[in-house]
């Protein structure tokens, strides 16, 4: 039995703006995280099990 292949949906107009908008905040903000305590656990772990 075969499936329907539907289209792949496309933003037009002001939803399209708004979008690209989001997704350059986005990638903006992205690099800004703090990764320094799961960083701290995970070398915690390593040492633990003997591969630091």
């Amino acid at each position: 039995m075969a499936l329907e292949i539907r289209p792949i949906p496309t933003l037009k107009g002001q939803e399209a703006l708004a979008f690209a908008l989001a997704a350059e905040r986005a990638t903006k903000v992205r690099g800004k995280q703090d990764f320094s305590e799961q960083i701290r656990k995970a070398d915690l772990i390593l040492k633990e099990a003997g591969f630091i």
